[in-house]
């Protein structure tokens, strides 16, 4: 095994804080949820052809996730995290120039790009400023401050609709925030872990061999169906909610905050909780709340009980995501760049799954949309029963 070279030590609180900020921008690539909802209001969409711009979004993690890992094993996890920021920031102005269909496609289409960079980099530019031990926990709040923006897109979002009659006022909240960012993390010295031999540098045949490694391909496969129902529950919450309860596109909008709450509570306490609980036991149970929600979500007689659904629904679906890329970063940690990236590759999940997510449900119905939704986490439980056993 190559020999690798640790050049930073314990670093201080001042060095993470910016390093957290882009799990906040990171968090921006939510706003994909309630913006289907509204684009497809505005231009009278299928749900199909709605659910084409998750797919813009999430698509590029396929594409671009291996490739930037072996960039950022040569350039930089800064480099390559601010490189990730500014097309984020790009993608977040151009509804301002023209507000039409096929320009928010390629406004998402370069939030996916962004987003996908930042994805890559962020968790193993967090390695250097935490200490090891602590990482498991570390990656929880980081998806806590994650949920957080997610969260209060939403809810900046409507708030822009009803307070100023323009939905996308939110995007420059966003571009003023990536601006920032880009700024801080620059002006803030890290020093990387280093590879000592230039052969020892991760390759597309050293990054895709690691699917030969079962563990690492199973938790692949465990994070293209976690983010699918992710991305398909925030994109279809909407949807739920006007054809269970006849309420108008704005009061189901609340539903998607509903939601992201859980996920910040569930991922708050998660940044404690996986410090002391064995991951199997965990994961199982917070499979079956997420579960049990989608029933509650879908028997619901009132709109509250549908709120308390959603929400329960987050509480279990919360830390799914820091937990298996964390199990999967701590089997192998010296390659750490080649796992996260295989790990975002999989968040793909989020473009494939939410338009056959649409594709049943204008077929059969809304009921469809839940079924996957359910199947997608009766499945993350089966993975884990398999591999999770220590």
């Amino acid at each position: 095994m190559p020999k690798v070279i640790i050049t930073n030590k314990a670093t201080k609180s001042t060095k993470m804080l910016p390093v957290f900020m882009t799990f906040i921008v990171m968090g921006f690539v939510d706003i994909v949820g309630v913006s289907t909802g509204y684009i497809q209001q505005d231009f009278q969409l299928s749900n199909q052809a709605a659910q084409l711009l998750p797919m813009m979004v999430f698509g590029w993690f396929l594409l671009l996730s291996v490739p930037t890992g072996i960039l950022q094993d040569r350039w930089g996890k800064k480099t390559v995290m601010n490189t990730g920021i500014a097309i984020t920031a790009v993608g977040m102005v151009l509804p301002f120039l023209h507000y039409a269909y096929p320009v928010m496609l390629a406004a998402f289409i370069l939030l996916g790009i962004g987003n996908t960079i930042i994805q890559v980099a962020a968790n193993p530019l967090l390695q250097e400023v935490v200490p090891p031990r602590k990482l498991p926990g570390f990656l929880s709040f980081s998806q806590f401050l994650k949920a957080v923006t997610s969260l209060l897109g939403p809810v900046l979002a409507t708030y822009a609709a009803v307070r100023w009659g323009n939905w996308k006022l939110v995007f420059a909240a966003y571009a003023a925030l990536s601006i920032v960012s880009t700024l801080w993390l620059q002006g803030t010295p890290i020093r990387e872990s280093l590879r000592q031999a230039a052969a020892s540098r991760a390759t597309f045949r050293s990054a895709f061999g690691l699917l030969g490694h079962g563990f690492v391909a199973s938790m692949a496969l465990a994070i293209f169906i976690i983010v699918g129902a992710d991305v398909g529950m925030n994109a279809n919450i909407q949807g739920i909610l006007m054809h269970l309860h006849q309420i108008p596109l704005e009061q189901a909008s609340y539903g998607i905050s509903v939601y992201f709450t859980a996920l910040l509570i569930s991922r708050f306490a998660g940044a404690f909780l996986l410090m002391t609980i064995s991951p199997r036991p965990f994961l199982n149970a917070t499979i079956a709340i997420a579960v049990t929600g989608l029933l509650t979500l879908w028997f619901s007689g009132s709109l509250t009980a549908a709120y308390a659904g959603i929400f329960i629904t987050g509480i279990g679906a919360g830390n799914l995501f820091p937990l298996i890329f964390s199990a999967a970063i701590a089997r192998l940690p010296d390659r750490a760049n080649e796992v996260s990236s295989l790990m975002i590759m999989a968040i793909v999940g989020g473009a494939l799954i939410p338009p056959v997510m649409g594709l049943l449900t204008d077929t059969f119905g809304m009921v469809a949309a839940l079924l996957v939704l359910a199947g997608c986490f009766l499945s993350v439980a089966v993975i884990a029963a398999v591999r999770l056993r220590k």
